[in-house]
This record gives structure tokens, sequence and C-alpha cells, in this order.
């Protein structure tokens, strides 16, 4: 009897069974939770991918901090000198940088060092990063480990450069190298300024102010949105267009004397193509650039070397 005294229970004092043991009763299930989804790749702290992510946000701060402020139209980013040379050359012609970064733990040279030595003198920031920072920064590009950085290009109006006497109005020049070009030969001849379609034309770019030698500090360019209203505008103003072409009725040296002296536009078409059709309908003259042979053609930039010397000795 004693072995079914066992098997039945127990009995309590006031006659009742005794209950069965107590368990945890899922008390202790919230120690027994998993830790959530595995993070991803850029919210890791050691992983590569985490790494760059946090190197991009920095590069973003750290030129939202260093931008300044502007109040004409602008290009929509910044643009960027990559290498040693260029970046010395730019700082050598004062172009407007915004930046400097310069790689960590970077085997120095005569160009670094006066790199470095022209961005204090011009108090431009400067930044120690580290080479992955820079090759996202460049889209991997050969940086040589030196950016400078540049702010946005501040366009002029037409208004404000058709104050002058002389202007220069490129056509479908493409290359910012040959604006930077015409820009350092406006300088030079007393031009007030350069006038830029908006469209299928070249800007101001990095490439543009390193060719310029930093005239494009000194000469204004305006960019308007319809190159061939404008040049109706400044003819409206008392200014005489004149397009250089090179099946133009009269040489540029044969252009009377007074039409130098007065308030003139010079043309300029883009190199093969030369000027578009509106554009030459609209100038006044279509004067061409006498050679001593008829297959070569100018590069736009010499064109208008040439012809911004030709009005300059005109008005000496």
């Amino acid at each position: 009897m004693a072995g079914n005294s066992q098997r039945r229970g127990a009995m309590r004092n006031d006659g009742s069974k005794k209950g069965a043991t107590v368990g945890s009763g899922g008390q202790r299930r919230k120690q027994l939770k998993g830790k959530g989804p595995t993070p991803k790749a850029v919210e890791r702290p050691h992983h590569p991918a985490g790494r760059k992510e946090r190197a991009s946000v920095r590069i973003q701060d750290t030129a939202k901090k260093t931008a300044r402020p502007s109040s004409g139209r602008t290009r929509d980013t910044a643009d960027l000198l990559i290498g040693r040379n260029s970046v010395v050359e730019a700082l050598r012609a004062k172009v407007p940088a915004k930046a400097l970064y310069v790689q960590i733990k970077m085997d120095a040279d005569d160009r670094l060092r006066e790199a470095l030595r022209l961005a204090v003198a011009q108090n431009v920031p400067m930044f120690e990063i580290s080479r992955t920072d820079l090759d996202e920064m460049t889209h991997n590009a050969v940086h040589q480990g030196l950016v400078l950085t540049m702010p946005p290009y501040e366009y002029a109006d037409l208004a404000s450069v058709s104050s002058g006497t002389l202007l220069v109005a490129l056509d479908g020049v493409t290359d910012p190298r040959n604006l930077g070009a015409v820009a350092r030969s406006a300088a030079a001849f007393g031009a007030d300024g350069i006038v830029i379609p908006t469209r299928r034309a070249a800007g101001i770019s990095a490439g543009a102010w390193k060719t310029s030698a930093g005239a494009l500090a000194r000469v204004p360019v305006a960019q308007v949105p319809n190159l061939t209203r404008a040049l109706q505008a400044l003819q409206k103003k008392g200014y005489t267009v004149i397009g250089l072409a090179a099946d133009g009725a009269t040489s540029l040296a044969g252009l009377p004397a007074d039409t130098l002296t007065d308030r003139v536009v010079i043309v300029i078409g883009a190199e093969g193509e030369g000027l578009s059709r509106l554009v030459g309908e609209t100038c006044d003259w279509l004067a061409r650039i006498d050679m001593s042979s008829d297959t070569e053609s100018l590069n736009a930039s010499v064109a208008a070397g040439i012809a911004l010397h030709a009005v300059y000795a005109a008005r000496v």
C-alpha cells in the first residue's frame, strides 16, 4: 500500500494532495531571446564597408564646413583639381580654392612642400585624410595624395558686363581649356567680359581656371540662355558684333578703323564647325583672319587672341 500512496501523491495535513512542482512557467523566456538581426555591413564599426561609409560622411561634413556662401548663379557642384602638378599650378595662379586635402603619411617632394606653403600663404584650409578617403573623393583617380577643391563659380549677368566697350562671345566652344585661354587673352588685351551660352558650351571648371592662369579672377563671365538673343540685346546697346569666320567676306585687317574703336563684341565659333547659323546671321560683320594656307584652321583661343590684339592695336 505504501507504493500506491507514493504513486498517488502524498496527502497534505488537511487531506488534499500536494500539487506538481512549479516550473519556470516562461518566466526566464526573455533570457533566451536572440540579439536581433545581423547588422548591415555599413553599420559594423570594423567592417571595410563601415569604414568606407564613415569616411564618405566625414568628407561631406568637411566640404559643408568649408563651403562659402554664394549670391549669384552657380554651378551645381564644386570642382576638384587632382594631382601634384595641377594643384601647385592652380595655387600659383591663385585660383579661388576652397580646401586642400593631403594624404596622411605621404612622401614629401618639392611640389608637395610648395603646395603647402602656397595654401598657408593664401589662407586655404588644409586637411589630412587617408588614401581611402582621397580615393573615395576622386572616384579612384590618380590623385598623388593631393586634391584641391574649388567653390562653384559665380557667373555675372549680361547687364553687368555690357557696361564696357569690348566683349568676347563664344559660340559652341566646349573645351574648358579653350575658355580659360580666351580669358587669358581677354585679360591681356583689356576685354570687359566674356559671354557664353548655358547649353552645349564649356562652363567655368577647374580646367578653365588652371588654363586661365588667374585671368578668370579679373575678367567676368556672363552665362546666357540664348546667345543669339544676347547678341541682339548688345546690338541695341550700341555694340557692333563681329563674327570670325574662315569664309568671311572681309578680312579682320580690312575692317573700318572706327569699327574696332567703338563698342565691339568679337564672336568666336567652335574649331572646325565655326559659327552656328543663327549667330552668323546676327553678326554685323563676318571677318576672316588672313593666313598663308587655306587648309589651316585656328584653335578658338588662338583666333580670339589675334582678334583681341587687332582691337587693342586699333585703340592704342
